[in-house]
């Protein structure tokens, strides 16, 4: 279902703040863009992955019967790294930028990538939506390396343990098999009381005290039919969240792809987190390349499949 002109415009219009990941949290000194850089991205790739647990055959059974198309992030990286390679894409002209959820399992991919392209620029925030808008936009298409590129990772999470529950999983530390994603259930139980009939109306629900999730919540709306079709509610719920999503990313892209220089790939997809000792998935749902032009040129998605 598609989001009316209205929400988008207030979306945009009311998400100007934004923020680049500080210094020990999704980036350091040590991983910026560093000028004569030797190591290639493939090569950094294989020694983001080394440090990782190995794939286990029975969560990627399980992770992929219940997501049919996700990879680990793993293959994901190796894949994209290759694909954007081929482009010119490389750690020392490229920045990456990431709308995903404030959750700190959201960080795993974002960790990952960080490690091999440096610099990480935080579009994302409750849910994975893009708060930062059109003004974060163009903040980081400022940013991005002369004569140099974007690569732009989007998209909300859901958790699954590892006796296939999704909408909940382990963390490190923790005894609880906790909520993921948080944001994203809160909404979706919203969303829930409004179909059925026992929402209780409130005046404060865009209060700037908890903005975001209140936005979450709006965003939902127009998919209250679909999730209470579903088989599985919390297995639909991450792909909601996606569409809502991917209507304000591909508005703000194309309100800002003027500030493109080399080139911009945006990728994404549904994050599937798993226990901490084993890998993490990702679903891709986008892979789109643009042009120094801004000209939408190639669809890299069946790549990778």
């Amino acid at each position: 279902m598609k989001l009316s002109p209205a929400v988008i415009t207030l979306f945009v219009a009311t998400t100007e703040a934004f923020t680049v990941a500080p210094t020990g949290h999704g980036t350091s000194k040590i991983n910026m863009i560093i000028n004569g850089e030797t190591e290639t991205a493939s090569e950094k790739v294989a020694s983001v992955f080394s440090k990782l647990p190995e794939e286990n055959a029975v969560v990627d059974k399980l992770v992929k019967t219940n997501f049919p198309g996700a990879i680990s992030n793993k293959d994901l990286a190796t894949r994209v790294v290759e694909l954007l390679g081929e482009k010119g894409f490389k750690p020392s002209n490229t920045l990456l930028a990431t709308s995903l959820c404030a959750d700190e399992l959201a960080r795993e991919l974002e960790d990952e990538f960080v490690e091999i392209y440096g610099n990480n620029f935080n579009l994302g925030g409750l849910s994975g939506f893009p708060f930062a808008g059109n003004t974060g936009f163009g903040a980081m298409a400022a940013h991005i390396p002369d004569d140099g590129f974007c690569l732009v990772i989007h998209g909300p999470h859901v958790g699954i343990t590892k006796e296939g529950q999704i909408g909940k999983v382990e963390r490190s530390g923790i005894a609880l098999v906790d909520n993921c994603c948080g944001s994203a259930i809160a909404a979706s139980n919203y969303l829930q009381g409004i179909t059925n009939g026992g929402a209780a109306i409130t005046p404060k629900i865009q209060q700037f005290s908890d903005f975001q999730q209140g936005a979450v919540q709006e965003l939902i709306l127009p998919f209250g039919k679909r999730l209470g079709r579903a088989e599985n509610r919390m297995r639909e719920l991450p792909y909601a969240l996606y569409d809502s999503q991917e209507v304000l990313v591909t508005d703000i892209v194309n309100t800002g792809k003027g500030g493109i220089k080399k080139g911009l790939a945006v990728l994404g997809g549904i994050q599937i987190n798993t226990s901490p000792d084993t890998l993490d998935y990702f679903h891709p749902l986008k892979f789109d390349y643009y042009d120094s032009d801004g000209n939408l040129v190639e669809n890299m998605l069946p790549y990778l499949r």
